[in-house]
């Protein structure tokens, strides 16, 4: 028996289907499922469009396509329509990231006329907890930081963008973007540091929320401070808080050959339960 298909972009009346379907896998797609819990569909809202799939009428896979281009729930016959879909509309994002085995095929749909990308990381594991370990005291002097500390925050936060990305987040606009998110994570008081003698020494925000799992990012120690067992401390105190005031499940993803960071996350309560994948242009 044939399945008919088709995909389409989602509007603002598919938000519940749309959101059933997120909310599947709460922690591999928290970074999409946090942006339209709050945006909605509308793609000026969203800052791009939701593809939805169908399969017999009925919404099965999503794909966001915004900044980056995100599978979604999707199996070889979605990403092929994405990838369709994706090639037909030109490439418009940054980069290609999701769990590891769709963003692997879509990639593979995609380079023939993408490519080459600037690097591709087949393999990020996605890592969670629900509790911190026992035997890692939370370093006493990482905080929240405050409204009025974004000047002191912002070298450690480009440091940081510039040594995971590979260019800075000063390009194009002058960081006025970046500035920006920084501030706005801040002020919801998702960003945390410890800075001794006005300098950052340890910081990591929680970049995305739900009600089911949060996701850490941009954890950063201080090239002259590594070495030192400041990113478990560190670590285990962000987690404290993201598990007091912020959600059940706290997860992140870090690349696989970053063996010293998978070790400390391991060591504060990490276990890693899948892979992601990203391709950077």
């Amino acid at each position: 028996m044939l399945t008919q298909t088709t995909t389409r972009v989602l509007e603002p009346s598919d938000l519940g289907a749309a959101l059933a379907i997120l909310e599947s896998e709460p922690v591999a797609n928290a970074f999409v499922t946090s942006r339209v819990q709050v945006a909605g569909l509308d793609p000026w809202r969203l800052g791009g469009e939701m593809w939805g799939w169908y399969a017999d009428g009925r919404l099965r896979s999503l794909c966001y396509s915004g900044a980056n281009l995100v599978p979604i729930c999707a199996g070889p016959e979605a990403v092929r329509a994405f990838a369709d879909r994706a090639r037909r509309a030109g490439r418009r994002c940054s980069s290609i990231v999701g769990p590891a085995e769709p963003t692997t095929q879509l990639w593979r749909l995609l380079e023939p006329s993408w490519g080459p990308a600037r690097e591709v990381r087949a393999n990020q594991p996605l890592m969670v907890t629900e509790s911190p370990a026992a035997d890692v005291t939370p370093d006493p002097l990482v905080r929240r930081i405050r409204k009025d500390e974004v000047e002191v925050l912002m070298p450690a936060c480009v440091a940081m963008f510039t040594e995971e990305v590979g260019i800075s987040p000063l390009a194009g606009d002058g960081g006025l973007l970046y500035q920006a998110r920084v501030a706005e994570l801040i002020s919801t008081g998702r960003s945390f540091a410890r800075i001794d003698d006005g300098k950052v020494v340890f910081k990591a925000e929680i970049g995305a929320v739900t009600p089911q799992a949060c996701q850490i990012q941009g954890v950063w120690v201080a090239p002259e401070h590594r070495g030192k067992g400041l990113s478990e401390t560190g670590m285990a105190a962000v987690l404290r808080y993201a598990l007091a005031d912020v959600a059940p499940v706290v997860s992140l993803y870090v690349n696989d050959y970053n063996t010293p960071a998978r070790k400390a996350y391991h060591r504060v309560g990490f276990r890693e339960v899948g892979a992601f994948m990203s391709v950077l242009f």
